[in-house]
């Protein structure tokens, strides 16, 4: 079954330690106005290969953080679904997945190893007092009568699973489901700037169902061979129906886009018909504004292909998005 209890912690660090040991987690300690908590971290996987796959975006822009700085501190559970806080690394086009690499946790010398990546941005928030963590994943806890571990206050509290949850393998199938993939938000409201922490196995699939998160193929990333380049999503005057999205063929190869789809951030798909694209060659999508719509507030768009496997994905938030009749070039 799905997570039990997923949602986003959202707290200012005091404390933190490395991950070490047979199954390492780097280790946080947040409080909010009342309550402590611990952000447990995997840092190194149980299957082979037990590097874990991780990206870090020092300027993370994405609709998502424009309703986070609203949450009250401590947990705050989470629908599954699109359209709100939960994330999904395929279908929340959080990240390039293709810029994802593999990194020990444990390598001699200075910062070269994951415990060290995620390091810097804990210290820099722990010295920042305006600075919040949001860490996204499972709760566990309270656990009454019971110190945590690692820290030691009372009664035990916290957040686990901070990684990517779908498309999994062996006895962690039981935990595949969408909408509720882990992963670290860290806000320096003085620089204005959000930087984003995502992890995920090497085991898992990048194409999962759509209802259970189980893995559909094996293929590691959506492939990009035709990619989102541009979307003019404040057009001049009526906007159903004048909205559009740019793409090109990254391939040498023709490509019949017949079936392919345009999805939103609330999944609603444009089906597209009759468009064969040559090699390198670009075409302009126009949408009917019955299917997939654009908001000017921000958003996600994803190309999926006939059989609803995504290729590429993009998203956009409400400051990128200039005045009537400007395309946003991604």
């Amino acid at each position: 079954m799905p997570l039990h209890d997923y949602g986003v912690l959202k707290g200012r660090p005091i404390n933190k330690r490395l991950g070490a040991g047979q199954s390492p987690h780097y280790q946080v300690h947040i409080i909010d106005d009342t309550t402590d908590y611990r952000i447990a971290v995997n840092v190194k996987s149980k299957l082979s290969p037990s590097e874990l796959l991780f990206i870090v975006d020092e300027h993370f822009e994405h609709p998502i953080t424009q309703g986070l700085q609203d949450f009250e501190p401590g947990f705050t559970t989470i629908t599954s679904e699109p359209g709100g806080a939960a994330l999904d690394f395929i279908r929340g086009n959080l990240f390039d997945p293709g810029k994802m690499v593999p990194l020990a946790h444990d390598i001699p010398g200075p910062d070269n190893d994951l415990n060290e990546k995620i390091n810097h941005f804990v210290e820099r928030a722990i010295n920042d007092s305006d600075a919040m963590i949001y860490a996204f994943g499972e709760r566990w806890g309270p656990e009454q009568h019971k110190k945590d571990k690692y820290f030691g206050f009372k009664p035990g509290n916290g957040i686990h699973d901070i990684h990517m949850n779908q498309g999994n393998v062996g006895r962690f199938v039981s935990d595949d489901g969408v909408w509720q993939d882990g992963g670290l938000l860290f806000h320096f409201p003085e620089q204005d700037q959000w930087v984003g922490v995502f992890l995920a196995f090497q085991s898992q699939a990048w194409h999962t169902d759509d209802r259970t998160g189980h893995r559909i193929a094996d293929e590691l990333i959506p492939d990009g061979s035709v990619r989102i380049v541009a979307a003019k999503v404040n057009p001049i005057g009526e906007e159903p129906g004048n909205e559009t999205v740019i793409l090109i063929n990254t391939t040498p190869d023709t490509i019949d886009l017949d079936g392919w789809k345009i999805a939103d951030k609330n999944k609603k798909k444009e089906r597209l018909t009759g468009t064969v694209l040559g090699a390198g060659e670009t075409t302009t999508i126009t949408l009917s504004g019955k299917g997939a719509q654009l908001s000017n507030k921000g958003g996600i768009i994803t190309l999926l292909d006939q059989n609803g496997i995504k290729i590429n994905g993009v998203s956009y938030t409400k400051t990128q998005v200039k005045k009537q009749g400007w395309t946003l070039v991604f």
